[in-house]
């Protein structure tokens, strides 16, 4: 992991900017997903995570929902290998823990399934499904499981 990234985590009235520039970049442009998709209503009931350089400038985003989802997880093409996904997704994880979810469940592009069972992660039943035309599998890692 590297240290010299700060992780800040808010609400969408807080985040917004950062959040939807970086998932715009690399969902809209990148990987071809409709706008309209990319931005829901769940936004504004979501706890956000923001991973910023040691510049400031915003490389990487996540949510985690309600409901103990987490999504949208994202870090900028220049950004990636750096460990900034691992810095979002354990934050996003302990916010869960600490509020008192005893799960947290996401939907993985399949590609990225590795990264997340190198967290803890287990690919769930379901079998692979498309969202947005990406392929995905449901993920989840239960807190009771995880070594302390």
């Amino acid at each position: 992991m590297n240290d010299q990234y700060t992780i800040r985590l808010g609400n969408w009235d807080t985040l917004k900017t950062d959040a939807q520039a970086i998932r715009i970049e690399v969902f809209v442009v990148e990987q071809n997903v409709p706008p309209e998709l990319e931005m829901d209503e769940m936004d504004a009931r979501c706890l956000h995570a923001v991973a910023y350089d040691p510049s400031g400038h915003p490389v990487g985003t996540g949510r985690l929902l309600p409901d103990g989802h987490i999504g949208r997880m994202a870090v900028r093409k220049e950004a990636r290998g750096a460990g900034i996904g691992g810095l979002l997704l354990q934050g996003l994880m302990a916010q869960a823990q600490a509020r008192g979810d005893v799960s947290v469940v996401l939907n993985a592009q399949t590609q990225a399934a590795p990264f997340y069972q190198r967290h803890g992660f287990r690919v769930a039943d379901r079998g692979e499904f498309l969202d947005a035309g990406i392929p995905h599998v449901e993920m989840r890692l239960d807190f009771s499981q995880v070594a302390k």
